[in-house]
């Protein structure tokens, strides 16, 4: 494939992602200018790329002629984190079963929690992400407690970059989140409150492997119900070893199926 852009020297591989980060946060077909448009090309190219990776499988088209994401890119993502998801399943599950409320497991890709599995609690909460999403390290339980136990440049680094708000109780600013990461370490757990969504609070705690951060699990909980949200720990302290247990035998990049990157971009900007 090749093709013009507005952008000299652009290559072919970053077109192709821009087009497809463009269904990152859409739930619904776009049409080609709207594609054209979030991936930064001139309608020309876009029209022919998108054409190809119709053709491909990787996009459809809709019966009113939108283009949404293909059921051959969603099998080859079903691979990403797989070890992981499998392995664990059983667990998130468990966790559900024994507290009734929203459980999750996520990993670090970048400044992001990128969210692995999930089983849904039959309480009404606003839901912020999904199986694949992502949302900011500093605005999420999961997120909070993967930068508090990971290795200090990790924190360091989120902490140099802009921490955007989602809502107006998101820990935003860098002093405050440091120190509220330094009392998550000490305790052993993360919380936040009303922080991605307003009327959901969260909680989670790390999971090890072989001494290193592989992940984090968590549960989400109406404001209504979270004034002890605490009461939840001892069993989010057993599946955490539960996990550890079941994945010891993984080598660890194996089993996350890909190895957050350093790199700490814009956090909420990807989203």
């Amino acid at each position: 494939m090749a093709g013009g852009s507005s952008q000299p020297g652009r290559s072919v591989t970053s077109k192709i992602l821009a087009i497809l980060s463009a269904f990152e946060t859409s739930r619904r077909a776009l049409n080609l200018t709207e594609i054209s448009k979030a991936a930064d090309l001139p309608l020309s190219t876009t029209h022919r790329l998108v054409g190809e990776l119709v053709d491909e499988g990787i996009l459809s088209r809709t019966g009113n002629g939108g283009i949404q994401l293909g059921l051959r890119l969603w099998a080859i993502a079903q691979n990403t984190g797989r070890q992981l998801r499998d392995t664990a399943r059983p667990f998130v599950q468990d966790l559900f079963s024994l507290t009734g409320e929203t459980s999750q497991l996520a990993i670090r890709d970048g400044n992001m929690a990128l969210y692995i599995d999930r089983v849904y609690g039959t309480k009404r909460i606003a839901r912020a992400s999904r199986v694949g999403g992502r949302l900011p390290l500093h605005a999420t339980a999961v997120g909070k407690a993967i930068l508090a136990f990971s290795e200090d440049w990790v924190m360091d680094a989120y902490l140099e970059q802009h921490l955007e708000p989602l809502t107006p109780h998101t820990r935003s600013n860098p002093v405050q989140l440091r120190n509220e990461l330094s009392r998550a370490r000490h305790n052993g757990y993360a919380i936040t409150r009303e922080e991605v969504r307003l009327g959901t609070c969260s909680i989670a705690v790390p999971v090890y492997h072989t001494g290193r951060l592989g992940c984090s699990i968590g549960l989400v909980i109406p404001t209504s119900h979270a004034a002890n949200m605490e009461r939840h720990l001892p069993v989010l302290y057993g599946i955490s070893k539960r996990i550890e247990a079941a994945t010891a035998h993984i080598p660890l990049e194996t089993l996350l199926g890909i190895i957050s990157g350093p790199d700490m971009n814009v956090p909420g900007r990807e989203n």
